[in-house]
């Protein structure tokens, strides 16, 4: 029998909410399934032991393991949407502006104006397609094809970038802590994410509240290396996170 088969109904429940949200929190689930919040956590831990949740401060997330990009695009739309519209703003006419792959960050790419007067450098192939649509002028990084992600990575990609100069970067990240810092699932994005840290100007990172408390393989990247973080919200979970964005110097905007 599976860790997921031995699960009761209640935690298949909670399981299942997960992976349509992406996190949930012991308030939440308390209300919802009338029980204690004792009996909430022992769930939760339950469902830590399945090797897909990892139990946060005052709840839990999904577990990111380079997570196919059609799998990742329905959890958290709305709040993706207000922070990339936000992160569009920034942007400024002649600006040469990296952007990377990701669900947020095509957000972003989606509420640039039409025939805005930049240039963007991506390594993710959606990106550039919705880029030409608009008009946008665009360079795609070549390199080899992630498929999961639609990204492109390895020494190719980071030979180009390495070569260029950017006003401003936006990148995404699966896990913020302050240990770790900014971090990744996956080796090879997050090589690509250091190269073109090297390479800017201004350092921008676009992450829903999901990855707050997480903490992937790798880190591309300590709290201090961003100039600005675009989230979505500021809770209980954010506190440990927001001490050290204050002591880094670090601005963070919430997108509401």
């Amino acid at each position: 029998m599976s860790s997921t088969q031995r699960l009761n109904e209640r935690q298949q429940r909670m399981l299942a909410l997960l992976e349509q949200t992406g996190d949930v929190r012991v308030p939440d689930l308390k209300a919802q399934f009338g029980v204690t919040e004792m009996t909430i956590r022992r769930d939760l831990e339950k469902l830590e032991q399945t090797g897909k949740v990892k139990r946060t401060f005052g709840g839990a997330i999904m577990v990111t393991r380079d997570v196919a990009f059609s799998d990742r695009t329905g959890v958290h739309t709305a709040e993706k949407a207000k922070i990339g519209k936000i992160a569009a703003e920034s942007v400024q006419p002649g600006d040469a502006v990296f952007i990377d792959g990701g669900t947020t960050t095509l957000q972003l790419v989606r509420h640039l104006p039409p025939e805005m007067r930049i240039t963007v450098v991506t390594n993710a192939i959606n990106l550039a397609a919705e880029l030409m649509d608009k008009k946008i002028p665009t360079l795609v990084s070549g390199g080899m094809l992630l498929d999961t992600t639609s990204t492109l990575i390895g020494p190719v990609c980071a030979d180009t970038l390495s070569k260029m100069a950017f006003d401003r970067i936006f990148l995404g990240a699966t896990g913020i802590t302050p240990l770790h810092g900014f971090s990744n699932s996956n080796m090879y994005e997050a090589e690509i994410k250091r190269v073109a840290i090297a390479r800017a100007k201004e350092i921008n990172i676009v992450a829903d509240r999901s990855k707050w408390g997480m903490q992937d393989l790798f880190s591309f990247a300590e709290l201090s290396r961003a100039d600005r973080l675009f989230t979505d919200t500021m809770d209980e979970r954010t506190g440990e996170v927001r001490q050290a964005l204050e002591e880094a110097a670090v601005e963070w905007i919430v997108c509401e």
